[in-house]
């Protein structure tokens, strides 16, 4: 009897797996482009090409001596750019900010010396009165639905006009009385104008806190949901309310973070030089926008970053210094901003341009 055999059918072997297809939309970028795309990049770059330029240009800049001179310069831009950095993310800008800075300082000054108490009483009721400007600020902005532009504005004219009647009223003179001998004068100073020793050379505790205030600043914005609120608002306001972010919460504790901003340089200005001229102030909001502007945030919300103001500072500090420090004509230093200002926004829009095309 035969044994029918059947043979075993053939495996098929799967032909091997080629390159795995990607879109426009799941494709990664390679790391320069992504680079590229960060708000900071642009200005860092441009930050390091102005420190080198100085460090040729002024030889006086390399001496330790002078370097913390220009850190300074730039921390006291740059401690109240961050929060109107913060702002400008969040769709809306401040210009009674330089003035607002100036009031706090004469507050503090004023309310200790004519009542004679202790300049900490007068530090905390400056604090109440910045919180409550930009309170009012951000209260405006939110209910009235005006531009910021319009309503910080007319604060801007209140408070410079303010500042100058209500200290000739009170101190008979256009600048506060002296209150370095007042009780709590040295412990407000050690807090805000004190200098610490590295490697021989005497820092300003100013630079310790602009640099944390600006890591504190990064942190909120990139790991908080506040900072999220934040993106939202200045993106599109009603697209954020619509989504549950608490708009009118978001915008006015901003402006208010200004007036804490406004507060602490005011402090700082005070226990540096123990007076406060009250028509000082005009002007110096607009060089904290350009600060910011300049550290890649956009007048139009929904972008920037806190490290690349930090850096739009820098540039200022080291423009002003390096400037002397060269023996140039001081007078040049407006104009000098004023190109780098529109250098660096355009170099930002065609990084970002380049970036999203790409």
């Amino acid at each position: 009897m035969s044994m029918t055999q059947h043979a075993e059918p053939a495996v098929e072997t799967p032909p091997a797996p080629g390159p795995k297809e990607t879109d426009g939309r799941t494709a990664r970028r390679p790391l320069a482009l992504r680079l590229l795309a960060r708000p900071e990049v642009g200005v860092f770059l441009g930050a390091a090409a102005v420190y080198v330029f100085f460090l040729i240009a002024a030889p006086p800049v390399r001496d330790g001596g002078s370097m913390a001179t220009v850190l300074y310069q730039s921390s006291t831009i740059g401690i109240m750019t961050l929060p109107v950095a913060l702002l400008m993310i969040g769709g809306e800008f401040d210009l009674s900010a330089g003035v607002a800075v100036i009031t706090s300082a004469l507050t503090a000054s004023m309310l200790a010396y004519q009542l004679t108490v202790n300049v900490w009483v007068g530090v905390v009721a400056a604090l109440v009165v910045s919180l409550a400007i930009g309170f009012f600020n951000g209260w405006m902005v939110v209910k009235t639905g005006l531009p910021s532009f319009l309503v910080t504005l007319g604060t801007f004219l209140i408070l410079q006009g303010a500042n100058l009647a209500v200290t000739k009223l009170v101190t008979t003179n256009v600048a506060t009385d002296d209150i370095s001998n007042m009780d709590g004068f040295d412990q407000a100073r050690k807090v805000f104008a004190s200098s610490f020793d590295i490697g021989g050379v005497q820092v300003k505790i100013t630079v310790f806190y602009w640099l944390v205030f600006a890591a504190l600043a990064t942190w909120v914005l990139l790991r908080t949901k506040y900072g999220n609120w934040i993106f939202a608002v200045g993106g599109n306001k009603d697209s954020a309310r619509a989504v549950g972010v608490p708009v009118t919460f978001t915008k006015i504790s901003l402006f208010m973070l200004v007036g804490l901003g406004a507060w602490f340089v005011g402090m700082h200005q005070l226990f540096t030089f123990n007076t406060v001229q009250s028509g000082e102030g005009v002007g110096i909001e607009l060089i904290y926008i350009s600060a910011a502007v300049i550290g890649g945030c956009l007048l139009t919300g929904g972008y920037g970053s806190a490290i690349g103001p930090v850096f739009g500072a820098f540039m200022f500090g080291m423009v002003q210094q390096g400037i002397v420090y060269a023996g140039w004509n001081p007078d040049w230093f407006k104009a000098f901003l004023g190109v780098m200002l529109l250098g660096a926004v355009l170099i930002n829009l065609w990084v970002r341009q380049s970036a999203t095309r790409r």
